[in-house]
C-alpha cells in the first residue's frame, strides 16, 4: 500500500490511440532546416582502401559494413534523422582511436563519434556518409578508491552499469537519467547531461575530475587526474565537456562519485495551479533543504500519455489534476526523514497547495512512481510525432511558455480530444530551471505546426534570457538557433576554437555550430 497523506476521489487515465514518424534523409527530406539543409562538406568518400586499413587498425570483428546492422546506428533515438554511413568502427581502446582519427584527419574523412545513441537533437548519427566510431567496446571500469569516491572508467561504460557497480561499494552515479540502461558515460559528458539529481549533486560538469580524449590529430588529452583541486592553467578537459564530439572523443574518465544514501523517499503531490508548484518549490526548499534531492513537476496531458502508453500504476485517488510534483528526499535517518516529510505534506494541506500527497514506501511504488515521470519522452515515441524542446527558463516563467504554445497552436488543454490532434505539455527539472516542452501531433509530421513552432519557441525563451538547450545539446537540430542563447561574439570565438582544434573540421560535421 501507498502511504497517503491525503486522499480524494478515484482512480482515472484512459488511452489515445497509435501513430507513426517519418525520417529525414541525408540533408534534405521532409523537415525544414532553418536557412535550408546543409550541404555536404570536401570530405573524402570512403574507399576499399581505407575500409582496409580501418580493419587492420581494430580487427575485422570491429567495423561493421552490413547494412542491416548499420540502419540503427544510422538513425536517431527519435528516428527524425537518418544518415548514410556504410561503415562503423568500435575501437577497443585509446591507442585504436588515436590511429583512426589521425587517418581520417589525414585523408579527410569526416567522422561521428557515438555512444549509446540515445540524444535528441541529432547530435550522434551522421548527416551523410561520415564514418561512425561507436565507443561501445571501451566499457571497462579502470579502478575505484572508496577513500576519494573517484570512478576511473573508459567513456563507452553505460551508465546503469556504473551506477550498480557503485551501488555495491556503497556510492552512486551523480547523474541520472531515463536513458540509463543504454546512454554512455562517454555521450553524457559529451553533451553535458542534466538528469534528475541536479538539485543534490549539481552538473555532469562539476562531478568530472579529469579526462582522457582524442584530438583530430590523434593526440591523446591526458587530463585523466582525480585531484579535487588543481589551478595550474587553463582547465582543457572543460572545452571537451558538452563540445558534442566536435573537438574530438574522449575515452577515459575521472568521476566523483557521492556516497549512497541509506534512505531515499519518493512523494507525488497532485496541484491545482503552476503557481502552487511553485511554492511548493520553494517550501521544499526551506523545510527539505538538508535532504532535498529532486524536484520534478508535470502537467495533467503528460500524465495521461504514461498512463495511456506505460505499464504503470496511478499513485493517487483523485484523478485528472492539472499538475503534479515529484519530490526525492535522500538521507540517512529514516525516522528523521520520515517525520520532516509527512510535516512538510501536512503544511502543504493545510496551506491548501496541494489536493492529495502520497509518500513510496517500498522500492517497487517508487519505481512507479518514477517510471511515470521518466517514461514520458517514451510514451510520447507511442503516440505520435513528437516536437521536443529542452530549455531553460526562470522558474516562474516555465509554465507560460508552455501556455503560450498551446494557445499559438489552438492547442485545447486539459482535452484530450484536440481538434487538429495537436496536444501541448510541459514537464521538467522544476529544481534547476529545465522545461521539457513537448508538442505532439498523433498523425505525423506536419510543416505547418513545425512553421509556427521555430523560430518562435525560440524568441521567446530568448526574451527571458533563457537558453534553447539546458540539457539535450544543440546537435544537427539546433545549429541555426544558436544566436538566440549565444552572442555573435561567443558564436565566433566557439568557431575560432574548432578552427585551432579541428582544422579540417571533420570532428562531427554539420552539428552544433551555425554556417
Amino acid at each position: 500500500m501507498l502511504r497517503r497523506a491525503v486522499i480524494v476521489g478515484k482512480r482515472g487515465g484512459r488511452g489515445l490511440g497509435g501513430g507513426w514518424r517519418r525520417l529525414i534523409e541525408g540533408g534534405g527530406g521532409w523537415r525544414r532546416w532553418a536557412g535550408g539543409g546543409p550541404t555536404r562538406g570536401e570530405f573524402k568518400e570512403i574507399t576499399e582502401k581505407d575500409i582496409l586499413v580501418f580493419k587492420n587498425t581494430v580487427g575485422v570483428k570491429n567495423v561493421i559494413e552490413d547494412e542491416a546492422q548499420l540502419q540503427p546506428i544510422n538513425t536517431d533515438w527519435l528516428s527524425h534523422y537518418k544518415g548514410h554511413s556504410k561503415v562503423a568502427i568500435c575501437p577497443e581502446n585509446t591507442q585504436q582511436v588515436a590511429k583512426i582519427l589521425r587517418y581520417c584527419n589525414d585523408e579527410k574523412i569526416a567522422v561521428v563519434p557515438q555512444g549509446g545513441n540515445t540524444g535528441l537533437v541529432g547530435g550522434s548519427t551522421p548527416v551523410f556518409d561520415e564514418v561512425i566510431i561507436n565507443m561501445k567496446k571501451m566499457n571497462k571500469i579502470e579502478s575505484f578508491d572508496p577513500l576519494l569516491g573517484v570512478i576511473v572508467c573508459e567513456a563507452g561504460c553505460i551508465l546503469q552499469n556504473l551506477d550498480e557497480f557503485l551501488r555495491e561499494k556503497g556510492f552512486l552515479m551523480p547523474l541520472d537519467l531515463g536513458a540509463k540502461g543504454s546512454c554512455q558515460i562517454g555521450g553524457n559528458v559529451s553533451t553535458n547531461a542534466g538528469g534528475i539529481r541536479y538539485v543534490r549533486y549539481g552538473s555532469l560538469r562539476g562531478n568530472i575530475l579529469g579526462l582522457e580524449a582524442v584530438l583530430p590529430d590523434g593526440t591523446v588529452l591526458d587530463s585523466l587526474t582525480s585531484l579535487r583541486k588543481d589551478n595550474t592553467g587553463y582547465d582543457i578537459k572543460q572545452l571537451m565537456i558538452g563540445s558534442e564530439g566536435t573537438l574530438g572523443i574522449t575515452t577515459k574518465l575521472a568521476i566523483l562519485a557521492p556516497r549512497l544514501p541509506s534512505v531515499v523517499n519518493v512523494v507525488m503531490l497532485a496541484v491545482k495551479s503552476f503557481q502552487d508548484v511553485l511554492e511548493i518549490l520553494g517550501a521544499a526548499r526551506e523545510q527539505l533543504v538538508d535532504i532535498l534531492s529532486a524536484v520534478e513537476f508535470l502537467d495533467l496531458v503528460s500524465m495521461k500519455m504514461s498512463l495511456s502508453y506505460l505499464d504503470v500504476v496511478y499513485p493517487l485517488q483523485k484523478a485528472n489534476s492539472p499538475f503534479y510534483v515529484l519530490l526525492e528526499t535522500s538521507g540517512s535517518n529514516s525516522n528523521h526523514d520520515n517525520e520532516k516529510i509527512l510535516e512538510f505534506i501536512t503544511y502543504l494541506h493545510q496551506s491548501q497547495l496541494i489536493t492529495e500527497g502520497v509518500m513510496a514506501e517500498n522500492k517497487t511504488q517508487a519505481d512507479n512512481i518514477w517510471r511515470i515521470r521518466e517514461g514520458i519522452a517514451e510514451a510520447l515515441n507511442k503516440h505520435g510525432y513528437c516536437y521536443k524542446y529542452d530549455v531553460s527558463v526562470p522558474c516562474h516563467q516555465m509554465y507560460s511558455l508552455v501556455e503560450t504554445m498551446r494557445t499559438r497552436l489552438d492547442a485545447p488543454w486539459p482535452d484530450m480530444k484536440s481538434a487538429n490532434d495537436i496536444h501541448v505539455m510541459g514537464y521538467g527539472h522544476l529544481g534547476d530551471g529545465n522545461l521539457h516542452l513537448n508538442i505532439s501531433a498523433k498523425y505525423g509530421f506536419q510543416q505547418d505546426i513545425f512553421d509556427k513552432i521555430e523560430p518562435y519557441v525560440f524568441a521567446k525563451v530568448s526574451d527571458v534570457r533563457g537558453s534553447i538547450s539546458a540539457e539535450h545539446g544543440i546537435g544537427r537540430s539546433k545549429r541555426e538557433y544558436l544566436s538566440y542563447s549565444k552572442s555573435e561574439d561567443m558564436i565566433q570565438l566557439m568557431k575560432t576554437i574548432k578552427k585551432v582544434i579541428d582544422p579540417n573540421s571533420i570532428m562531427n560535421p554539420y552539428k552544433v555550430l551555425p554556417e
